[in-house]
This record gives structure tokens, C-alpha cells and sequence, in this order.
């Protein structure tokens, strides 16, 4: 008389995997790409209270804020960090402001910029670490924009790699390839493996002498812009 021998089911590196009659199954997915939600934005709380001196208005090149105060005259401790936070937001009209106003603000911030740095690394963060291509775009091209947006703030960046370079390596090699198609990606600057490289480039050039080891220790991979 046959025996039918039940296999069974277990996962690997355990006692269990090393027994006949096992079937090993593999981890599950790491699920590093994968988009994670984010939470409501204080930015958008404040936006739905009308708390912004700012509108939306038209013109023959698309939408633009319009501001009601000058932007030079505006708290920036308090107004910057916000404008930063929302930069999670993927909705209309929240994303649109927050994005076109972060880039107002470094527009015409000047020195206010840098001391406010330490209260930028976590609402940066935030936004890298929803994994969401568009937002992780929005934010890349932002922070191109914050190291040349005013005296010493890529050097001050530097200290605060350790927190904003992780999602950098892991989005690194990530390029869309259209074989012999037009890649859009491209033209729109959405391609979120080039945007890191330039970012990268952006921030050995303007970080100071230590900013190059400092993306290595994190981005083992890069190859220095300057050296080349």
C-alpha cells in the first residue's frame, strides 16, 4: 500500500527547510518601490483656513501664485517649513501651491534660507519616504533648487545626508528604459534615476569639501563629479 507524504510548506533558514517532504518558499517582497501613504499635511490645514497671503491666477503661461504680501517680508521660519510639508501633497490645488510656492519662497529668500535648514530635513524626509515617483520627483528638483538658493545652505545640507541620502540609493538605478520609444520621462524631468544624479552632482559641488565623502558613506556607488 502507497503512502502519500504530505509535503510541507515552511520558510527558508529555518530547522523545518532542512527536512524531507518541505517545501521552501522564498521572503516576500521587500517592498521598497512600494508607494506608502502619507499623512494629512499641516500645510493643507492651513491652506483650507486661509492662512497663506496667496491665490491662485492665470495667465497666457499657465497658473501662478499671486502673492499678497511681498515674499521678502514673510516669516520665513515659519511660512518655509509648511510650504515644505506639503510637498507630500499629490492632490490639486494643494500640490500646486505647495510646489510652486517652495519654489517662490527660495526664489527671493536669500539669507533667510539657511538658518531654517534643521526644520526642512524632516518635512524632506517625510516626503521622500512615500516612495511616490511623482512626489520623490517634485522634491529632488526642489532640493536642486535649496543648495544654490542662498550662502552656506549646501554646506549645511551636509550634516543631514545621513537622513535625506537613504531613499537615494534605493531609487538610484531606477530609469524607465522605452527601448526605441520616445522617452517623455526625459523631457518632462521625471526620470527619477537622472534626477538623483544631478541632485547628487548638485550637492558635491555646492556641499563643500566634505560633501563628497558624505554621499559616498551613503550612496556607495557615486562617482565624484569633480574628479572625474
Amino acid at each position: 500500500m502507497l503512502r502519500h507524504k504530505k509535503e510541507q510548506i515552511t520558510q527558508g533558514f529555518t530547522v523545518k527547510s532542512t527536512m524531507k517532504n518541505s517545501v521552501v518558499v522564498g521572503p516576500p517582497p521587500a517592498g521598497a518601490f512600494q508607494t506608502r501613504p502619507s499623512k494629512p499635511t499641516t500645510f493643507r490645514k492651513f491652506y483650507e483656513r486661509g492662512e497663506f497671503p496667496m491665490a491662485l491666477e492665470h495667465d497666457t503661461k499657465g497658473n501662478r501664485i499671486a502673492w499678497k504680501e511681498e515674499i521678502e517680508r514673510l516669516d520665513y521660519h515659519h511660512i518655509l517649513p509648511l510650504f515644505f510639508d506639503g510637498l507630500c501633497e499629490t492632490v490639486h490645488p494643494y500640490e500646486f501651491f505647495a510646489r510652486q510656492g517652495v519654489h517662490d519662497l527660495l526664489e527671493h529668500g536669500g539669507p533667510k534660507i539657511q538658518p531654517v535648514i534643521p526644520q526642512l530635513i524632516i518635512p524632506i524626509k517625510n516626503a521622500l519616504n512615500t516612495r511616490n515617483r511623482q512626489v520623490i520627483c517634485t522634491t529632488l528638483k526642489v532640493l536642486q533648487h535649496l543648495v544654490v538658493s542662498g550662502d552656506m545652505v549646501g554646506e549645511t545640507l551636509v550634516q543631514f545626508y545621513r537622513q535625506i541620502l537613504p531613499i537615494f540609493n534605493i531609487f538610484k538605478n531606477v530609469n524607465i528604459n522605452s527601448g526605441d520609444g520616445i522617452d517623455y520621462s526625459q523631457q518632462k524631468r521625471e526620470n527619477i534615476g537622472d534626477l538623483i544624479q544631478e541632485t547628487l552632482e548638485m550637492f558635491e559641488l555646492y556641499g563643500g569639501e566634505n560633501a563628497y565623502i558624505n554621499i559616498k558613506y551613503m550612496v556607495p556607488t557615486y562617482r565624484s563629479c569633480l574628479n572625474n
